[in-house]
């Protein structure tokens, strides 16, 4: 992808878990949380999810369509289509690596959002994981997310039984994080997700406040993500991949129903 007029921050998420039981982790949460985004005509709508080769790499790709009529504001509704209020994402996971990526009918090639993961046994200490071209990384704001600090979320948004400060895990022993809980991870399970995040939003007079907007939603879209997948930890730790697919046909079935009758709640994930 070209580099020009996007804006591309690095959001850094530090877990204490291993690389290996977040890939577990990461597709419970995910398929959990679009049940809480679907119904009444809404939410999300799971167009494919099957393995994929290409060019040596080996994954899983979905294709999810989010359709958010309710979520957009008034006069956006009475001057655009409908196809403007659906979100398209194509999603390649090669764990450890994956690509996210969103687009939108109506604003074809003015409007992408992608996420380029890698998910890595550290503590969020390398630079330029990614492999950008030396002059756009020098461009690139790092953010750290620090999934135990109350402060990075809202009252809107917080959840007592989700709270990675108060969780302790009864299988794995793992939590509550303290103030200090990233200073003893070496010894113990660590993570590093980092997430690349591209935005283009081409719309005269709107593109710097959007893409802003957009960057500040991922952040606090990460942050509540990420404290959920470690409080739900003993729901989907001893999982197996299996188990896991298995999951994702059931909610693919759960969603089509709830599309069709139940009144929309929740916000989308738009991420993965």
């Amino acid at each position: 992808m070209s580099h020009q007029k996007v804006s591309i921050k690095e959001y850094r998420v530090i877990l204490p878990i291993t690389v290996e039981e977040y890939q577990v982790g990461q597709l419970y949460s995910v398929a959990e949380a679009s049940k809480n985004e679907t119904g009444g005509g809404e939410g999300v709508e799971v167009l494919k999810n099957e393995p994929y080769e290409k060019d040596g790499e080996k994954g899983q790709f979905t294709h999810k369509i989010y359709r958010l009529h309710s979520k957009v504001p008034g006069i956006i509704r009475a001057l655009a289509p409908a196809t403007a209020l659906n979100i398209h994402e194509e999603a390649w996971n090669a764990y450890p690596y994956c690509k996210t990526v969103l687009t939108n009918e109506y604003m074809k090639d003015n409007f992408l959002i992608q996420i380029d993961t890698w998910h890595k046994p550290d503590l969020g200490e390398q630079e330029n994981v990614h492999g950008l071209p030396a002059d756009v990384w020098k461009k690139v704001e790092v953010v750290p997310i620090d999934i135990a600090d109350r402060s990075a979320v809202s009252d809107k948004d917080y959840k007592e039984d989700e709270d990675p400060a108060t969780f302790k895990s009864v299988k794995t022993g793992r939590g509550p994080l303290g103030p200090d809980w990233k200073k003893d991870l070496a010894n113990g399970p660590h993570m590093c997700a980092y997430k690349l995040v591209t935005v283009k939003f081409k719309w005269y007079g709107l593109q710097n406040k959007v893409e802003s907007f957009i960057h500040s939603t991922e952040k606090r879209l990460f942050n509540n993500f990420h404290r959920q997948l470690f409080c739900w930890l003993d729901k989907w730790h001893g999982l197996t991949m299996e188990d896991i697919r298995r999951m994702e046909d059931e909610t693919q079935r759960e969603l089509d129903q709830m599309r069709e009758k139940e009144p929309l709640k929740g916000t989308p994930a738009l991420q993965s």
